[in-house]
């Protein structure tokens, strides 16, 4: 397969900015008030909009790689913990023998990135996780890897997200080294 693609992809995803669009459609890029009063944007509303989380853009992503006809597996990590759970949702697909997540709305790890194994991808993410969101893991079972969650169907709100990627049919992912 060519790699043609990601010019596309790319492009289209520049004009994405880190943010979040709440239940009245007010645009915010700080993330205060996030978890009272977000509201999930479908593809199509995150291009009019450019303004999404995560959570938004995977799906955007995850509909332009179907239309390159690149089936991307989507996932959601998260760390449960008594004062806040950080999450963050990405995509991972299979190409020329290789493991590719790319990475969009994670600033700092944007781009296209290799590896050996799915193993291997999901515990780089991991690590940086941990390392980004200051997380100490006191019990390994509260940071889980949700994979495969499916497109949400509704507007949700951050609440719903979570129970959404948390659904029991969706698979978790299970590290060789817990």
């Amino acid at each position: 397969m060519g790699k043609e693609y990601r010019k596309k992809v790319d492009g289209i995803m520049s004009q994405i900015q880190y943010g979040w669009v709440d239940s009245k459609g007010q645009k915010h890029t700080e993330m205060h008030g996030f978890s009272d009063g977000y509201s999930f944007q479908f593809p199509e509303e995150l291009l009019e909009s450019k303004l999404g989380v995560c959570w938004d853009q995977t799906e955007l992503e995850r509909k332009i790689f179907a239309e390159e006809g690149i089936t991307v597996t989507p996932f959601f990590i998260v760390y449960y913990d008594e004062k806040k759970c950080p999450s963050h949702t990405f995509v991972i697909f299979e190409e020329d023998g290789k493991f590719v997540w790319y990475e969009h709305a994670w600033e700092k790890f944007a781009g296209w990135h290799e590896f050996s194994s799915l193993q291997e991808a999901l515990k780089t993410i991991r690590d940086n996780f941990i390392r980004v969101e200051n997380i100490t893991v006191k019990n390994p079972l509260n940071l889980v890897v949700y994979m495969d969650y499916p497109t949400p169907k509704h507007k949700l709100s951050c609440l719903e997200f979570y129970h959404h990627c948390e659904d029991k049919r969706n698979p978790r992912f299970k590290f060789e080294d817990n």
